[in-house]
C-alpha cells in the first residue's frame, strides 16, 4: 500500500481521519514535494477525511548535540509541511538513547531546550508539537509531567500512547495525562504492571470522556495478522465501546 491506498481504506471503512505517519511519506526524512502533498491533502479532502496528524523519528536523549540539532532541523521542517498540508500537529518522541555518563536530570535539561526550541517554531505555523511517551525515555506519568512543567510554551501537547505506561496502573496515568493530550495511539492491548491485558475500551473511553478529551483518537494494531483486517477487528470494539459510554452532553 502507498499512502493514497491508505486513504482509499480509511474512507471504505467509514474512518473520519487519518494520521500518515511522516517516514511513509516518499524521500523521508526529506519532506514530499509540494505536488505529492498537495495531491494527498486533495484527495482526503474529496474522500471527507480530516488529516488529524503526522510524525517523524526523532532521539532527544542523545547526548550529542549535533545530531539533535540535526533532529530539530528536521522536525522544522516537517512543521511547515504539516502546515501546508493543514496538519494540526507533528509527533515526536523523547528518545532511547542509554545517554551513558549523563543524569536523567541532565538529559531532561537539554530535552526541555530542544522541545522549546521546536514549539516556538511551531508556534509560528499554527503546528503543535506532540510528544510521545513511548516506553522510551519517558515511562511514566511523572515523566510526562515533568517535561510540561519545564517546557513554556501552549504549543507542546501530547500523543498519548495507552501503551507505553507499563509501571503499575495505566490507566490511573492516563487519567493524569490527558490533560496534556492532543492525540492518541489506542492500542488492542495495555501493560498492567507490566503483563499484556487486552484493553477496556469502555474504562478507557469513560476516563477520556471524563476528562473532557473532544478530539481524535488514532488506532494502531501491533503484531502478527492481516493489518487490514486488524484494524477491522479493532475499530468495531472502539466503535462499540463509544456507543457504550454515549457522545458528550455539553
Amino acid at each position: 500500500m502507498d499512502l493514497f491506498d491508505v486513504l482509499d481504506f480509511c474512507a471504505e471503512n467509514n474512518f473520519d481521519a487519518v494520521d500518515p505517519t511522516g517516514y511513509y511519506f516518499p524521500g523521508y526524512p526529506e519532506v514530499p514535494t509540494e505536488k505529492f502533498m498537495y495531491e494527498f491533502k486533495r484527495k482526503a479532502y474529496l474522500l471527507g477525511l480530516d488529516i488529524s496528524g503526522t510524525g517523524v523519528r526523532n532521539d532527544f536523549a542523545n547526548p550529542d548535540e549535533a545530531s539533535r540539532q540535526a533532529d530539530i532541523k528536521m522536525i522544522k521542517e516537517w512543521i511547515k509541511a504539516a502546515a501546508k498540508m493543514g496538519i494540526p500537529n507533528v509527533r515526536v518522541f523523547a528518545g532511547k538513547h542509554e545517554h551513558e555518563g549523563y543524569t536523567r536530570d541532565q538529559v531532561f535539561e537539554w530535552m526541555a531546550r530542544d522541545l522549546q526550541e521546536c514549539c516556538d517554531f511551531g508556534k509560528q505555523y499554527g503546528v503543535i508539537v506532540a510528544v510521545q511517551n513511548h516506553n522510551d525515555f519517558f515511562q511514566t506519568a511523572d515523566d510526562v509531567e515533568r517535561i510540561f512543567e519545564m517546557v513554556d510554551s501552549e504549543w507542546l501537547g501530547l500523543n498519548l500512547d495507552i501503551g507505553s505506561y507499563r509501571h503499575g496502573d495505566p490507566f490511573s496515568q492516563i487519567r493524569r495525562t490527558v490533560k496534556y493530550a492532543v492525540t492518541w495511539q489506542v492500542k488492542e492491548n495495555m501493560y498492567v504492571d507490566g503483563e499484556p491485558v487486552k484493553t477496556d475500551m469502555v474504562k478507557l473511553f469513560n476516563i477520556i470522556k471524563e476528562e473532557g478529551y473532544r478530539g481524535y483518537l488514532p488506532i494502531e494494531t501491533l503484531g502478527e495478522g492481516d493489518p487490514k483486517e486488524k484494524i477491522r477487528v479493532l475499530m468495531k470494539e472502539v466503535r462499540s465501546a463509544l456507543g457504550t459510554v454515549g457522545r458528550y452532553d455539553g
